[in-house]
């Protein structure tokens, strides 16, 4: 008997949603970082044993739009509200903003399995967790709930065997050898973008877009020309810094986590150029993947 099916993570910003893809994925998918809108994109991690596969999406945490690349951002979220068959809510326990009605509504409503995990128990206590469990049984009846922490993989090894008991009898739906919809060029810009977010303040992170122009393998060296697109000359100026040494802190970085996921040698060239206001552009968007 195989089994397969697809489950999808979702939850508000900074929940944990990608920590714990990697987690259950045992692979680093999907960039991590303590700021919120790090996942822009729905990214499928293909998770396969001799008889079973489960499909995971990670998608862009739930916010309210406020211009058209969150708008695209939040067209993932509604994609993969219409095709699971397991959702796994991920519920940040430190958050003391109000829930999100917009989700909460949705998992009520849609007629498949909802596991609601309460990330980050580590942080809280034995009283506080008890009333956040009563707290999310109100909201959503028909979940189960589970305690985990992400981040530090507790728990989180009996999300798997959960997932199978509760995943349909079906053929595998991609190849076994495959473990992600993703082509590498996504994951070169995606290394590129979480560097820039980790070095830099304010809005630069998210004024940034990365697209890769090539990617060519000769000699066991992959060669990577990548640029990096800002919205504004001052923006351009920053990400360089001074003399380089911003972009070249960047380079240095991303290279070294390419060839830990590629295991071979990288030769990365960045550039950076502008692109004036593509977050508010359509047809820009479009060109960026955001369809």
């Amino acid at each position: 008997m195989h089994k397969a099916g697809f489950v999808n993570i979702v939850g508000k910003p900074n929940a944990g949603k990608s920590t714990l893809l990697n987690q259950l994925m045992g692979e680093k998918l999907a960039i991590v970082t303590q700021k919120a809108q790090t996942t822009r994109h729905r990214i499928f991690g293909i998770y396969n044993e001799e008889d079973l596969q489960i499909v995971f999406s990670d998608t862009p945490g739930v916010l309210d739009a406020k211009y058209g690349l969150q708008e695209k951002m939040m067209d993932f979220v509604k994609d993969s509200l219409q095709d699971a068959d397991v959702f796994l809510f991920i519920v940040d326990v430190t958050d003391k903003t109000e829930p999100s009605e917009f989700l909460i509504d949705k998992l009520n409503k849609i007629p498949v399995p909802v596991l609601l995990l309460l990330n980050k128990v580590d942080q809280t206590n034995q009283e506080g967790l008890e009333k956040l469990v009563e707290e999310w049984h109100n909201r959503i009846p028909k979940a189960e709930i589970l305690p985990i922490s992400a981040l530090n993989a507790f728990n989180t090894d009996i999300i798997l065997p959960k997932l199978r008991s509760l995943l349909p009898e079906s053929p595998a739906y991609y190849d076994k050898e495959q473990y992600t919809d993703k082509p590498e060029r996504f994951f070169v810009n995606e290394a590129i973008r979480e560097k820039i977010l980790l070095n830099y303040e304010k809005e630069i992170p998210y004024s940034v877009e990365v697209v890769t122009e090539q990617f060519k393998e000769k000699e066991g060296i992959i060669f990577i020309d990548s640029i990096i697109y800002v919205e504004r000359d001052t923006q351009k100026g920053i990400i360089i810094g001074h003399k380089g040494d911003a972009i070249k802190k960047v380079g240095t970085e991303a290279r070294l986590d390419l060839e830990k996921f590629f295991s071979k040698k990288i030769h990365l060239n960045l550039f950076v150029k502008v692109k004036k206001d593509w977050r508010k552009n359509d047809r820009d968007l479009k060109n960026f993947g955001y369809r």
